[in-house]
């Protein structure tokens, strides 16, 4: 079962009524402890355990409140979307050439997060072979043995 724990503030409390039931009353200091409360007074009405049910606690708040909160909802919901058109934009900035440097300038961001956002694929795997260079086995001062220079590999 689940039951409402309505809430005011009355003085320095937090008035608790509980609709489905009548004559359950209690109170608290701070609105974090009025599931705590309503629960209490709800097992002690019902002689059951305080974690049998549900309790849903709805404080009566301003206005103000409700506008803030809607308006906060309504900033991460914009922000989401930010999100997405950015991360569309930058993968669109790269695929046709520009630098991340320039797409994070355009996009407002740094070039990192342009990385980050869209990460550059990895190249293809080009075949490689087995090239012995030097005596034995052994490469030419600076080469590693069996690795052609960049300058050398087929495309």
């Amino acid at each position: 079962m689940k039951y409402t724990a309505t809430c005011v503030r009355s003085g320095g409390w937090w008035a608790i009524t509980v609709p489905e039931i009548t004559g359950v009353f209690s109170q608290a200091r701070r609105l974090d402890q009025v599931e705590k409360m309503a629960r209490e007074a709800i097992a002690l009405m019902l002689d059951v355990k305080p974690d049998s049910f549900d309790v849903e606690v709805q404080p009566e708040v301003p206005r103000e409140v409700t506008r803030a909160r809607k308006a906060r909802i309504a900033l991460r919901e914009a922000e989401q979307s930010a999100d997405k058109a950015t991360v569309a934009a930058a993968r669109t900035l790269l695929d046709k050439g520009y630098t991340v440097r320039d797409a994070g300038a355009l996009l407002g961001i740094s070039a990192q997060r342009v990385s980050q956002l869209a990460p550059k694929k990895a190249p293809a795997k080009v075949a490689s072979r087995k090239v012995v260079t030097g005596r034995a086995g052994k490469s030419n001062k600076g080469e590693k043995p069996g690795v052609k220079p960049d300058h050398e590999v087929a495309a």
